[in-house]
């Protein structure tokens, strides 16, 4: 493929597609386009009782993109990655143009844990994830999906299932309904299209990935809805 810049990424991702390489030291990335698709819906997210009690003890301190090359460097430095040099760098791009972002999970000022991915119209692609504490990235997950619910988003686009992401609430997809959600996400289709996170109600309004730090701040401030986690906790509603 030719070098990978952030416009051809984003119309990468507005396709349907996105890229990988084979492994860290790979020079050649390849787009793939999986015949099956795995989501979270945004609002069937599974949080277990466990996870939802680390949630709400505020343990780790969380931030949205203050640490986004410290997130995908972690995420890359795995004995098997596809996260090349190449597609690193051009995220980091993607990333100083506001189109990707970083959830990061903190520890005594250490980072632990983090996942990353792209926005595009109400979509949120996850990228990858890490984690060097036990929860970091679960909480980081938990909420970057209180953070989909409250922007108004209804696609997160999770690429490839995995038994950590089913137990989450992901399901597969097939590519002809992920066309169809993406859509939607992305303005082309009102209403609701196949099994996934799409919601009528919502399906015209603009996303606003920063809608939850102004919720947090008017809580905060308000002092009425307890601490950030659990703020987040009731976000994210039910526990699975």
């Amino acid at each position: 493929m030719s070098r990978l810049d952030p416009r051809l990424l984003l119309q990468g991702y507005a396709s349907g597609i996105f890229p990988m390489a084979d492994s860290r030291d790979a020079t050649e990335l390849y787009w793939v386009e999986p015949r099956s698709r795995a989501i979270i819906p945004v609002d069937c997210f599974h949080v277990s009782h466990s996870l939802r009690r680390t949630v709400r003890s505020d343990q780790f301190t969380v931030t949205c993109d203050r640490d986004f090359a410290g997130v995908i460097a972690a995420c890359a430095q795995r004995e098997e990655t596809w996260i090349n040099a190449e597609l690193e760098h051009a995220m980091v791009a993607l990333h100083h143009s506001g189109h990707a972002h970083s959830i990061e999970t903190w520890s005594g000022g250490r980072l632990v844990g983090g996942l990353y991915g792209v926005k595009l119209g109400r979509a949120f692609f996850g990228e990858s994830m890490f984690s060097r504490m036990t929860d970091a990235s679960k909480v980081a997950l938990a909420w970057l999906v209180a953070r989909l619910r409250a922007g108004n988003f209804t696609l997160l686009d999770c690429q490839f299932m995995t038994d950590h992401l089913a137990s989450f609430g992901a399901v597969n997809v097939s590519r002809e309904d992920y066309v169809a959600l993406l859509a939607t996400a992305l303005g082309g289709v009102d209403g609701s299209a196949g099994t996934g996170p799409a919601s009528p109600g919502r399906a015209g309004a603009a996303a606003d990935f920063r809608a939850l730090d102004r919720l947090l701040d008017v809580t905060g401030a308000a002092g009425a809805a307890g601490p950030a986690g659990y703020v987040i906790s009731q976000l994210l509603g039910v526990t699975s």
